[in-house]
């Protein structure tokens, strides 16, 4: 999908978000620890975005980082509220980033 066919329904505050439909990125939720499938990790992800709404951001294909599994792959996308991402920025799939 295009950006333009999203842009009338998105609230300005949430306009940045569209321009990254499409884009690989990392995101780190607020969460100083999440919990997947009996697994404590850290809330780093990477991922495209696939879909961006005026509440959540979803990542398709999504990699968790996990400490034991860096480059586990979620079986299927992730939404992730906006009002609990710390951070998000352009990312290289190829770069490889240590989780200690």
């Amino acid at each position: 999908m295009r950006v333009e066919d999203f842009i009338n329904d998105i609230i300005p505050e949430n306009e940045l978000f569209l321009e990254m439909i499409g884009r690989t990125i990392l995101l780190v939720t607020e969460s100083k620890q999440l919990s997947i499938l009996g697994q404590s990790f850290r809330p780093i992800f990477t991922g495209e975005v696939a879909e961006v709404t005026n509440g959540f951001i979803t990542l398709d294909p999504v990699i968790i980082k996990m400490h034991n599994a860096p480059f586990f792959k979620f079986p299927t996308p992730l939404s992730f509220p906006m009002e609990h991402i710390a951070v998000f920025t352009p990312f290289d799939p190829d770069r490889q980033i240590p989780v200690i």
